[in-house]
């Protein structure tokens, strides 16, 4: 007969985040001690570490604090979904957004070499965590934004997920309303740049090249071509550029212009969604 309940398996299950035969088993050999199973799942859980390391973590979670005119945005990556929901990740999670408002750091290597405070670096916790939800857990990206005024959105893509895509915006004015309202937008939209001035040369150079092999092929006028491509050329900034865009609550009206109207002026922004 076994020496432990339903109960607690599914109490150790919550407590680290294994899986339901992990934790038999665990429960199994340490006949029924929670104390000793934990110390097994963590053992067996730690030499798959390299095992896992090259698996994809294409789930897991946003997170974003803001403190005045500071923002800053977390992707923590896991394999799974199930994982993803779970609180022992959501914790670790909350864990690392700490780390990354108190260290500074501004990319996802100085994150994880971070000091937790503890006298471990944030790697060390994700290769905690890695042992003991089983699966393979990252950092992947960490954006931190200045200015006037920094508003966050965090945006769920199922009731039943943590958020999954987050958003930083950096402003110069006092309408934190339509901040938020531009912060929505550039969660549905995803703007690839703030203004024109930032796409780079080259990818201008591109989509005109291929804007005008586009309208050969289409055997368009030759005499119209550069009009064409220069249309062409205009549409792709209206798809990828913010202030360009149009609103995604008035589409009679550029993001440029909702801003003005607003007073305000947008300096920067970050966008995440989980696993692209």
């Amino acid at each position: 007969m076994p020496s432990y309940t339903a109960a607690d398996i599914k109490a150790l299950r919550e407590r680290t985040g294994a899986g339901m035969m992990d934790v038999k088993k665990a429960l199994d050999e340490a006949e029924g001690d929670t104390g000793k199973a934990v110390e097994i799942l963590r053992v067996k859980g730690l030499k798959g570490v390299t095992k896992r390391e090259g698996r994809s973590a294409s789930n897991g979670l946003v997170a974003a604090h803001v403190d005045g005119g500071t923002g800053v945005l977390v992707e923590v990556n896991c394999e799974t979904d199930f994982v993803a929901k779970g609180e022992r990740f959501k914790e670790l999670a909350d864990t690392v957004l700490q780390v990354a408002v108190a260290s500074g750091a501004a990319d996802a290597d100085a994150l994880r070499a971070a000091d937790t405070g503890d006298g471990s670096t944030v790697q060390q916790l994700l290769d905690e965590g890695n042992a003991t939800l089983g699966e393979k857990i990252e950092v992947r990206r960490v954006a931190r934004l200045t200015g006037a005024h920094v508003t966050s959105y965090l945006h769920r893509t199922s009731p039943d997920l943590p958020p999954q895509i987050g958003v930083l915006l950096a402003v110069e004015g006092e309408d934190t309303g339509t901040a938020r309202d531009v912060a929505l937008h550039i969660a549905a939209m995803s703007p690839s740049v703030l203004s024109a001035e930032e796409v780079p040369a080259e990818t201008l150079e591109a989509e005109r090249r291929i804007a005008h092999e586009t309208a050969v092929n289409e055997n368009k006028p030759e005499q119209a071509l550069p009009k064409i491509v220069e249309g062409r050329v205009k549409g792709y900034l209206k798809e990828n550029v913010l202030l360009e865009q149009a609103f995604s609550k008035d589409n009679k009206k550029t993001i440029a212009k909702v801003l003005d109207e607003a007073g305000l002026t947008a300096t920067a922004f970050a966008r995440f969604r989980v696993g692209s």
